[in-house]
């Protein structure tokens, strides 16, 4: 008799996305992982939200199986005091859990997947470490950008702000995460990433050398 395969990666039991509570920042940088959150608990026709774990909490089946999506309504420094007991009560291991979050590291629309690493600098992503004990769980980071010299103010006032980009450009983006979540709960976070980690539309264009503008 063989031995059962046991290199097959654990299923995605949990779906969390970071951000702030409340009408004020809806439409901040920081809360995209949020809007994914709740576009995924929109496809998956999810239903009514219940309140658990200090946040949003939908039970939902994702084409890989039951998933729960987690929209925290701590504030975002302390994201992990809801997505570490929402990952406890389901009795997951951190490698079942996907942590949705904006990313100043990335170029505004890009969406990348990874597995573990640090938190360079995102609260959000420091409270979900010591909420759940490691960094080894998984991740979508949704490219904002960092703030150019004309914006007068740090990184944090950066975030908690809206995108300057047209709504339209902001939607995508969140659709595209969106996409990348499912394609990570059907197959697995390394067929997302081979498959998520080509080339944005009009990226070769982006990278070229563009003419200066005298008047900027």
């Amino acid at each position: 008799m063989n031995d059962p395969d046991t290199s097959s990666p654990l299923p995605i039991g949990l779906i969390a996305g970071l951000g702030n509570p409340g009408d004020r920042y809806r439409r901040t940088r920081h809360n995209l992982g949020r809007r994914v959150v709740e576009e995924l608990a929109r496809r998956l026709d999810a239903g009514k939200p219940r309140d658990r774990y200090a946040g949003r909490l939908w039970q939902a089946r994702g084409p890989g199986g039951p998933v729960a999506l987690l929209v925290p309504t701590t504030f975002m420094n302390l994201s992990g005091d809801s997505v570490g007991p929402a990952m406890g009560a389901l009795k997951l291991s951190p490698a079942q859990v996907l942590v949705i979050h904006d990313e100043v590291d990335l170029p505004f629309g890009t969406v990348r997947g990874k597995v573990g690493g640090g938190v360079a600098g995102h609260n959000g992503l420091r409270s979900v470490r010591a909420g759940l004990g490691t960094t080894d769980f998984l991740r979508i980071r949704l490219g904002v950008g960092r703030p150019g010299d004309c914006f007068r103010g740090d990184t944090a006032a950066w975030v908690l702000a809206a995108p300057t980009e047209p709504e339209g450009d902001v939607e995508a983006m969140v659709m595209r995460g969106a996409d990348m979540a499912e394609r990570a709960l059907a197959d697995g976070m390394d067929a997302a990433v081979a498959a998520f980690h080509a080339r944005e539309p009009g990226a070769r264009r982006k990278a070229s050398p563009q003419p200066s503008d005298p008047s900027a």
